[in-house]
């Protein structure tokens, strides 16, 4: 009933086609490599032979232009963190899906992060380890990383680091020739893996 009601609410939209539902790993799996979707919404803690995770890693593999929006009741952010590294552009808690689902679904679609709020602050209060700059990035270049994969456009860090549109795509180049990673799901998972947003 959940699901149903959820590709109601995405069917609502303008743009938005639900092409197939599933209401195991397996099945869902499948469908994802029978129709290839833009964006597949993955419940954290669906049943199946594997695990959500793992599936993350799998529709990375054999669909790499498929992004996945996480989908669940966990609030713990070391879940955000995993399955932000494992793939996901998204993490929607169910209890504000009817909120927030479309939004993250739509920024997945143009490869952009979607973190339920509540959950932010949360991420960046408990730090893994610290870490310093990786490959020889500088405090700046660290800022705009950061920024990307959380979200934001090269506009609105300009406006939030006091730098012109120019500038900043001047730092992303550089950030992007730096760390060998070209697009926002990659440098997100790079970003997570070096532990860049565990402080604010």
């Amino acid at each position: 009933m959940v699901r149903s009601g959820l590709g109601l609410l995405l069917e609502a939209e303008d743009g938005i086609e639900v092409v197939a539902e599933a209401g195991d790993i397996d099945s869902a799996l499948r469908a994802v490599l029978g129709h290839k979707p833009d964006v597949l919404v993955l419940d954290l803690n669906m049943p199946g032979t594997q695990t959500s995770l793992e599936a993350l890693g799998l529709v990375r593999e054999r669909s790499a232009g498929t992004a996945t929006v996480v989908l669940t009741m966990q609030e713990d952010p070391e879940y955000a963190r995993r399955a932000l590294r494992a793939g996901a552009l998204g993490y929607v808690l169910k209890e504000a899906a009817d909120a927030e689902l479309v939004e993250a679904v739509r920024r997945a679609a143009d490869g952009r992060t979607y973190l339920a709020p509540s959950l932010g602050a949360r991420l960046a209060a408990t730090p893994e380890e610290p870490a310093g700059p990786p490959d020889d990035l500088s405090v700046r270049e660290v800022e705009v990383l950061r920024l990307i994969a959380l979200g934001h456009t090269n506009a609105e860090i300009g406006e939030q680091l006091f730098l012109s549109v120019r500038t900043v795509e001047t730092h992303r180049a550089h950030v992007q020739q730096k760390v060998g990673r070209s697009t926002r799901a990659e440098l997100v998972r790079y970003a997570l893996d070096h532990r860049l947003l565990d402080t604010d």
